[in-house]
């Protein structure tokens, strides 16, 4: 079984969509107020406050009168917003993430509701105090016999509403495949692959740069807290939402297709957060969405029973011969051909690099072997 999510637009009416801004807005006040208090309790008396603890401060909350709306709302989001808290606060104990944020209204907001907050019934919606069930355009139908796990009510910035539907399903693995591939990741061609095929880079960001750049002039101009802005600000975030779409709509088809297409699939594990520090290339770097685009084709290879292999960023794959192994000392970004001074052999940088990717990923593959480049 395997967890997958089905996100689905849906056009509240007016009665539930103001539940659902309230609702949205208590999460919110929640989660920053546990923050806050969280932080104090660190900086002040060198404490760590828990879940448990911020759960018994949420219970002391509704007892107080200015806080009373929030017993209007299902107190599951809220619930569910501390535990979003605690997991971004050990996910930077640990080291993977920075320290949590709080929450600004402007970046519209979510609501989690767990099993004992909402009912599916003949493929209708209903959350809990609402009496009407989300009016969903069903896109595309549930898998047969599915139930739904947690449903996530969304508010984007550019003022859409979508539902995620979490379910378990049995996904069933693709036939196998002799086909091999090793991918090379770049910007002028999003990807390279060891077949010699380059896969053209769309860069969403430049195509809608222009748009984008007349309507924040719009919005700069405007009166802070007019509704003129508010409705400014808006387009800015439809603006972002049709680069964010196209983006994603390209990244979903190219990585079904690599992983339909191949059995074995090899790329290297690069530190797109270190690299996006190079301000000449950030821009180009976030536009094409490595980390985005990795991650898809990991939990798609976990589905359908492929095989993803990642190799040391420190492998000198553009730098090394593919034919003879010899490894040049030098190769600067601005040349993208070259000759092997050991063999003679021509080659397209990229597209040697997409080879000697899939070789260290097939030795890493088959005996855990180190592809580091020696250091004596």
């Amino acid at each position: 079984m395997s967890q997958r999510a089905f996100q689905f637009r849906f056009y509240p009416t007016a009665e539930q969509e103001n539940l659902l801004r309230r609702t949205m807005g208590s999460t919110r006040l929640v989660y920053n107020r546990a923050l806050a208090a969280r932080t104090e309790a660190w900086y002040e008396r060198q404490e760590r406050v828990g879940y448990k603890e911020t759960s018994s401060m949420l219970t002391d909350w509704k007892k107080d009168e200015s806080l009373s709306f929030l017993n209007e709302v299902s107190c599951v989001p809220l619930q569910q917003g501390l535990r979003h808290l605690q997991k971004a606060f050990s996910n930077f104990w640990a080291g993977r993430a920075k320290y949590p944020n709080f929450k600004k209204k402007r970046n519209g907001g979510s609501a989690e509701f767990t099993k004992s907050a909402f009912k599916y019934v003949d493929g209708q919606v209903y959350l809990a105090k609402c009496a009407e069930a989300l009016p969903i355009r069903w896109s595309r139908l549930l898998p047969q016999g599915a139930e739904p796990s947690t449903i996530t009510v969304k508010l984007s910035p550019a003022g859409r509403w979508t539902v995620s539907l979490l379910v378990d399903v049995d996904i069933e693995p693709l036939p196998e495949s002799s086909n091999q591939v090793g991918i090379d990741l770049g910007i002028s061609s999003l990807l390279t692959l060891s077949t010699g095929e380059k896969v053209a880079n769309p860069k969403g960001f430049k195509a809608k740069f222009r748009k984008l750049r007349k309507a924040q002039k719009a919005l700069s101009r405007k009166l802070k807290g007019s509704n003129n802005r508010y409705k400014a600000r808006l387009r800015v975030a439809r603006v972002h939402a049709e680069i964010a779409d196209a983006r994603k709509d390209n990244l979903h088809k190219l990585t079904t297709r690599l992983v339909r297409e191949n059995q074995t699939i090899a790329i290297e594990d690069l530190c797109v957060s270190n690299m996006v520090k190079n301000h000449k290339l950030a821009q180009a770097i976030s536009d094409a969405s490595w980390g985005e685009l990795v991650r898809q084709l990991e939990y798609k290879s976990d589905w359908y029973g492929r095989t993803l292999v990642k190799v040391d960023r420190w492998f000198p794959s553009s730098k090394r011969c593919h034919c003879c192994g010899h490894v040049v000392d030098k190769l600067p970004l601005n040349i993208r051909d070259w000759v092997c001074p050991e063999c003679g052999a021509e080659h397209d940088r990229d597209v040697n690099a997409a080879i000697n990717v899939l070789a260290g990923g097939l030795s890493v593959l088959a005996c855990g072997a180190s592809v580091r480049p020696d250091k004596h």
